[in-house]
């Protein structure tokens, strides 16, 4: 039997999507109100993977990744998940939504990145993910591997893009940095 130990703090990351950019600097402002200053904010990139979201979203989607300068424990990210949910509630408004619920405006799938692996929370279940209480699960999309990020069979075409392959490398340095320089211990925001 192994010993127990803390884990390493990781960095909370969030990818957005909406068609309304205005949204994506308020879903940043109320995020880093809750978390904690950003040390990243990706540019705005076309969201064209998929039409799945746009009779929910409209057209011309895009996705923003946002990340927070400090670093959490990687067991709060259900509660993180049901704080964002609870803000995509927030923002939605009349009209057909999924399952007879309001329609979203904003899509907030928060996550982590560590130094191995990027991990998504989720409310959908699948033999890939596991469940981490109050109705979340989590999923690890990519893993870092022979010096790069690497997709699984499950990986979103999205999180495979050369774009968001960039923004992680980018966002995974600044945690390397930051381990390096000691933030090794988590916030509690």
């Amino acid at each position: 039997m192994g010993p127990i130990r803390p884990p390493l703090p990781v960095k909370l990351v969030v990818p957005m999507l909406s068609a309304d950019p205005a949204l994506l600097a308020e879903a940043g402002k109320a995020l880093s109100a809750a978390y904690g200053p950003t040390d990243y904010v990706s540019a705005t990139l076309p969201f064209a993977f998929t039409d799945y979201y746009e009779a929910e979203l409209g057209a011309g989607i895009l996705r923003q990744f946002i990340a927070f300068s400090d670093l959490i424990d990687p067991g709060r990210l259900a509660e993180i998940k049901r704080h964002t949910n609870g803000l995509e509630a927030q923002w939605a408004i009349e009209g057909e939504g999924a399952a007879d619920t309001p329609r979203r405006r904003i899509n907030l799938d928060p996550g982590y990145l560590c130094a191995g692996k990027f991990v998504l929370a989720t409310t959908k279940d699948q033999a890939h993910r596991l469940y981490l209480g109050g109705g979340i699960y989590a999923e690890v999309t990519l893993a870092y591997r022979a010096g790069d990020w690497r997709p699984w069979p499950w990986t979103y075409p999205d999180y495979r893009s050369a774009g968001y392959l960039t923004v992680l490398r980018e966002i995974r340095r600044l945690y390397m940095a930051q381990l390096r320089a000691g933030a090794g211990e988590p916030t509690r925001r």
